[in-house]
């Protein structure tokens, strides 16, 4: 009698170490590149359909700031995000063994604008960026932003040869593209450096007159977001668990959940595609 009680015993403390690891909420966020409502708006459903896919409870928590995405990572506060190229270096260097899974197709090939208030009169579509921004105000988005900043100020200093503080008259950061559109726009600042995915969006829902803010210059292509996931999701969530991420994620072809992003699909990436940022990276100071 004792044989079985402890046979049942033992099955039941299996079951229950298999619940307490299915329970086990998956958590991501995505760096705060646009407004935090519409953010919300946005990941929840690809939270519900991560979920569903993988099998695991999956939570989209919101952040403040790049940096917050990055500690939070660190910190296993999240195990998967949605990085920029630089913050998914940082993030993916703070964890050993984390791994960049996805990229958006755009996202190989990536470009920043530099848009200006039409009254400026800066031509649009320049091929070079043009020394008429000289004495100019200029935004870019977050200090930590690979579109709105890294990759900008580093064209700044190969174009024309010196820093944004020697170039422009003043020079900001907004916090997001959203908000450097709506600065140029108002004409609180001359100029500003935003991802073209996010204006080219904010255009076709009528977000921003073109006629108001133009694109004077486009830089040259670099590789930018990522899906990073921490170096022990398998340990946490089981063996094979960060190559189902990678899977769900590549398997994402509902188009409502890819405009969240804006993408048009995902397909695979590793860490060695983003050497360029890291380069940049220790070029300007930003990474060690």
């Amino acid at each position: 009698m004792i044989r079985p009680l402890l046979a049942a015993a033992a099955t039941a403390a299996v079951l229950l170490g298999a619940s307490a690891a299915f329970a086990q909420t998956l958590t991501f966020s995505a760096i705060p590149d646009e407004d935090e409502t519409k953010l919300v708006q946005r990941f929840t459903k690809v939270a519900d359909y991560l979920s569903k896919t993988l099998g695991v409870p999956v939570k989209y928590v919101p952040v403040k700031s790049y940096g917050a995405a990055v500690t939070a990572f660190k910190n296993n506060q999240i195990q998967l995000g949605w990085f920029g190229g630089l913050s998914g270096v940082q993030a993916r260097r703070a964890v050993p063994g984390s791994q960049a899974l996805a990229q958006g197709e755009e996202d190989k090939a990536f470009v920043s604008y530099f848009i200006a208030n039409a009254a400026t009169g800066l031509p649009a579509d320049q091929k070079d960026l043009s020394k008429a921004v000289a004495g100019k105000t200029f935004t870019f988005g977050a200090k930590t932003s690979t579109s709105g900043r890294l990759m900008p100020e580093f064209y700044i200093r190969k174009e024309l040869g010196k820093g944004p503080e020697e170039v422009f008259s003043r020079v900001g950061f907004s916090g997001d593209h959203t908000k450097t559109v709506e600065l140029v726009a108002s004409g609180a600042y001359d100029v500003g450096a935003v991802n073209f995915t996010s204006f080219d969006d904010m255009v076709a829902k009528k977000q921003v007159d073109p006629a108001v803010v133009r694109i004077v210059w486009k830089t040259p292509p670099y590789p930018d977001y990522n899906w990073s996931i921490r170096g022990d999701a398998d340990k946490t969530f089981g063996a094979g668990f960060t190559d189902k991420v990678r899977a769900a994620l590549l398997g994402m072809t509902d188009p409502e959940l890819l405009a969240a992003f804006p993408r048009k699909k995902f397909i695979p990436a590793s860490n060695a595609d983003y050497d360029p940022i890291v380069a940049v990276g220790q070029q300007l100071g930003l990474l060690d």
